[in-house]
């Protein structure tokens, strides 16, 4: 019974994916932890206001709308967001640009223009219709085989 189970927990990706929850939750303390040290503050020297709308409020009919606590929300969420694409996000897309570049992989195939079908490039009949192909759009001008 606890073999099976043991078994499940140390598979790579149980242990992969505890890991990388973990370190998000704590890049997700650091990310916020500086959103709300510095820009959020930032953003309340550049508007005027001290930064801090979470006591902003209205109200209709006796009915309170406390718009400040999503305004909030909602200024800590594009500023991460910021944050995590400018300091994550672009860096580790240079990063596996320099060591994994995209190599360009040569047109093996091309569709016959008569019925549409996937034909080799260097064919000069088309293997599903006969039609010849040499000289057309997309097909090297090879000598046209007759019929």
């Amino acid at each position: 019974m606890f073999k099976g189970f043991r078994s499940f927990l140390l598979r790579g990706n149980v242990v992969d994916l505890a890991v990388g929850i973990v370190i998000g939750a704590a890049f997700t303390a650091v990310v916020t932890g500086f959103v709300t040290a510095f820009l959020t503050p930032l953003i309340g020297v550049a508007t005027g206001a001290v930064g801090d709308f979470s006591q902003k409020h209205f109200s209709i009919a006796g009915t309170t709308f406390p718009y400040g606590a999503f305004l909030n929300a909602l200024v800590s969420f594009v500023l991460i967001a910021v944050v995590i694409y400018f300091v994550v996000v672009v860096p580790v897309g240079r990063l596996q640009d320099r060591f994994h570049p995209v190599k360009d992989t040569p047109v093996t195939t091309t569709d016959c223009p008569e019925c549409l079908s996937s034909v080799p490039v260097a064919a000069t009949r088309c293997a599903h219709c006969t039609s010849g192909l040499a000289g057309r759009p997309g097909f090297p001008a090879q000598a046209l085989h007759t019929r």
